[in-house]
């Protein structure tokens, strides 16, 4: 893949980055991690989320990609390429957190975490809200490039 080829997945990611780090930040106080006095903790924490909805981020825009043979797919086919991106990016979160909650002990919701089926509403919400706005983004600046 050349660089240049490339582009579309490095602005996905440049996006993916800042947002999924405000939500990851917006929604910390619904898991039991916010109450730890060590400060350091809840950093290497939230980088450790971010990190990993990078890499969701990535894997959900390159199955799209490879799924519709396009990998400029937002531009292109944004709504019916994102509903596969959405697709995969709620149904990893349901195993995620499933696993990460209920298995691992991984983390905690604190009685605050609306819940849908025992998963947390907010990181369900996320792998709706946040690729809907990379797309829309995405579209936004390319429909008006100045």
């Amino acid at each position: 893949m050349r660089l240049t080829a490339a582009r579309p997945l490095f602005v996905w990611l440049a996006l993916a980055l800042p947002l999924h780090l405000i939500w990851e930040i917006a929604q910390l106080p619904l898991y039991t991690l916010w109450d730890d006095p060590d400060f350091a903790r809840i950093v290497r924490y939230v980088l450790h989320c971010l990190a990993g909805d990078v890499l969701i981020a990535a894997i959900t825009f390159l199955v799209t990609a490879i799924v519709f043979r396009d990998l400029d797919w937002p531009i292109h086919r944004p709504w019916r390429a994102g509903v596969l991106t959405l697709a995969l990016g709620l149904g990893f979160t349901v195993w995620s957190e499933w696993v990460n909650v209920y298995v691992l002990g991984a983390w905690a919701y604190k009685p605050a975490m609306p819940t849908l089926a025992g998963i947390g509403l907010t990181p369900l919400l996320q792998w709706l809200i946040v690729p809907v706005a990379m797309i829309l983004i995405l579209r936004y600046f390319h429909r008006n490039p100045s």
